[in-house]
């Protein structure tokens, strides 16, 4: 198990450590797990730091326990059983731990497994950096994370069961918090000046994230945007 640095080098960049989403990945590849940090430590990506990653079910009980980071980054397949293994032994001694699986499989019964041992979410290998990153963040924050196609099993898998985990919808859950602020406003007839007021961004940054959601929305303006919105009951 290797870390994230000595006690001096965590206390030298404790102001900036403190406000970052602290992660721990968890991956019997060492190449995949240098290659995460690399992503996650790179230009252009923020709120996030790696504390800390294991190689095996032992050592990743062992560093959530040490380091107890807000986020692990969890494989599903390993040897000694995998993801749902380390869930086991540590869901319920660290309640305040997120886990959210990151695989190369997107086959059906690995998503509803590890999410039923109590992952918030999954994404597979080929995400970017910066997208896994942000999924880190709003994983945090509660929100459940999927990617796109993956979600449609978990609704399938939990429609039925008494309080099961609340729907999932694929296409909104794409959507990074400040799309989702910025589209509610759009939704209730705001006019980019008035947004960008609203939520103290500049008109551009407005622009860049109704650009962002038209996109990943496949809308063609932001009528049917709004309407969009409107049918998914976005606009409260």
């Amino acid at each position: 198990m290797s870390t994230a640095g000595d006690e001096a080098q965590r206390s030298s960049t404790r102001g900036s450590v403190e406000e970052a989403a602290r992660v721990f990945i968890v991956d019997d590849h060492a190449l995949f797990r240098r290659g995460v940090r690399a992503e996650l430590e790179g230009p252009g990506v923020h709120g996030v730091t790696v504390v800390g990653e294991a190689g095996s079910v032992g050592e990743a009980v062992a560093g959530i326990g040490h380091y107890r980071p807000d986020v692990v980054l969890l494989d599903v397949h390993m040897p000694e059983g995998g993801g749902a293994a380390v869930l086991a032994r540590t869901r319920v001694e660290y309640p305040d731990v997120v886990f959210l699986a990151l695989s190369v499989s997107d086959a059906a019964e690995d998503v509803i497994s590890v999410i039923r041992a109590g992952a918030r979410g999954y994404v597979t290998k080929t995400i970017s950096g910066r997208d896994l990153a942000e999924a880190v963040l709003r994983v945090r924050a509660g929100d459940p994370v999927f990617s796109p196609r993956l979600a449609g099993f978990v609704l399938d898998a939990f429609a039925d069961r008494p309080g099961a985990a609340p729907p999932v919808d694929p296409e909104l859950d794409q959507l990074t918090r400040r799309e989702r602020d910025v589209l509610r406003l759009l939704a209730r007839g705001y006019a980019y000046k008035e947004i960008a007021a609203e939520l103290v961004i500049s008109i551009k940054t407005v622009e860049t994230h109704v650009s962002s959601v038209l996109r990943k929305t496949q809308s063609s303006n932001r009528h049917e945007l709004s309407r969009w919105a409107s049918d998914r009951g976005f606009t409260r």
